[in-house]
């Protein structure tokens, strides 16, 4: 896939409201702007132990100041010539960059998470904050694969619980420690042990990993596969399972949802120090991410534009008035457009049945 042409990424910044306006937000001081929009200060943590992720890298990093900076002039500049030139205006790198800062950071944020709670979202997506109650719940139920023994990973992905003991996360994640050469079925590869942890949010520092005691199934239809986790992390249980949608038009073109998720840095598509601006040079750790979906396809498919990363492969859809999962997420084009298979789709789907999983 292409990237953006400049008209589309016009297109998309003047879908958030009026250039002006965005001119206005960001004519005092444009690196703060973008910046307090990436990590709000009122939500900041309060120690550097908190702030760092990966070593050096953290919200006061002057490298990472320096960046907004830099993006946000991009950006005011842009909008000038947008507010003149209209959807037909030619842009530079600098702009280019700028708008898709604007694009990702208001339009289709990444927010943190910590302690459970997610941080205070842009202006444009305050309706967050209804509904606050509701998604922490559903952030709860999601985590990070994770493996041992693996030649060159950590971890692998994202799932989340669909069910008491059972996990679902995408066919693709599990290929990379599992297969299916055995006579009865899938099973781990040799030497590594797989986890899930429920946490592993920004500036955790306890863990809250279950055991990935055995692979349920791997669908032959769509890219989902089913874990059965099991046991207790100091006293504590799995989290209690998500409620998915089985209405045949739980999808809807313009729906407003949500993905919670690991988004990992993503060097397949390029726009790496895009990549580590938008996301303040913090990854692998949990997010929310809302957008939109954008297009429901004719094989059991649809497409959102919430600001995913490869990490979030084995991601949960949620929508946004019902918080019931609408879909598996499993593959995206940075900038682009985001895919996941629709689970209202699936209520007769063998696999499902057999691990018991519910249907709303």
């Amino acid at each position: 896939m292409a990237p953006l042409s400049d008209r589309q990424l016009i297109t998309r910044v003047q879908q958030l409201g009026d250039p002006a306006t965005l001119e206005t937000w960001l004519t005092a001081d444009p690196g703060a702007a973008l910046r307090h929009a990436a990590w709000p200060r009122e939500a900041r943590p309060h120690t550097r132990r908190a702030i760092v992720v990966r070593p050096g890298l953290g919200s006061d990093d002057a490298a990472a100041d320096a960046a907004f900076e830099v993006a946000g002039h991009g950006g005011r500049k842009a909008l000038v010539k947008v507010r003149r030139e209209g959807i037909d205006a030619k842009l530079d790198a600098a702009e280019r960059d700028g708008l898709e800062a604007i694009v990702q950071l208001i339009g289709r944020p990444a927010i943190l998470v910590q302690d459970g709670r997610f941080f205070p979202p842009p202006a444009s997506w305050e309706r967050l904050e209804e509904q606050r109650a509701a998604i922490e719940r559903t952030i709860a139920s999601v985590g990070r694969i994770e493996v041992d023994g693996h030649p060159t990973k950590e971890w692998i992905g994202t799932g989340f619980v669909v069910a008491p003991g059972v996990v679902m996360t995408n066919r693709h994640v599990v290929e990379d420690f599992a297969d299916a050469t055995t006579p009865d079925g899938w099973r781990f590869k040799r030497g590594m042990k797989v986890r899930i942890d429920f946490a592993e949010e920004l500036g955790t520092s306890e863990p809250r990993e279950l055991p990935v005691k055995a692979i349920i199934g791997v669908s032959d239809r769509v890219d989902m596969a089913l874990l059965r986790i099991g046991g207790r992390h100091r006293g504590r249980a799995a989290p209690p399972p998500l409620a998915i949608a089985g209405r045949p038009r739980a999808v809807a073109k313009g729906r407003e949802v949500y993905v919670v998720g690991y988004p990992a840095l993503d060097s397949r598509h390029g726009a790496l120090e895009e990549q580590r601006r938008i996301f303040t040079n913090v990854f692998d750790v949990k997010r929310l991410q809302p957008g939109y979906v954008t297009r429901t396809l004719r094989d059991g498919l649809f497409e959102h534009d919430c600001s995913t990363l490869g990490g979030n492969s084995g991601s949960c859809v949620v929508d946004l008035e019902t918080h019931e999962v609408v879909g598996l997420h499993f593959k995206g084009h940075y900038l682009v457009a985001n895919t996941a298979v629709n689970l209202s789709k699936l209520a007769d789907d063998p696999l499902l049945r057999e691990a018991e999983v519910p249907f709303a």
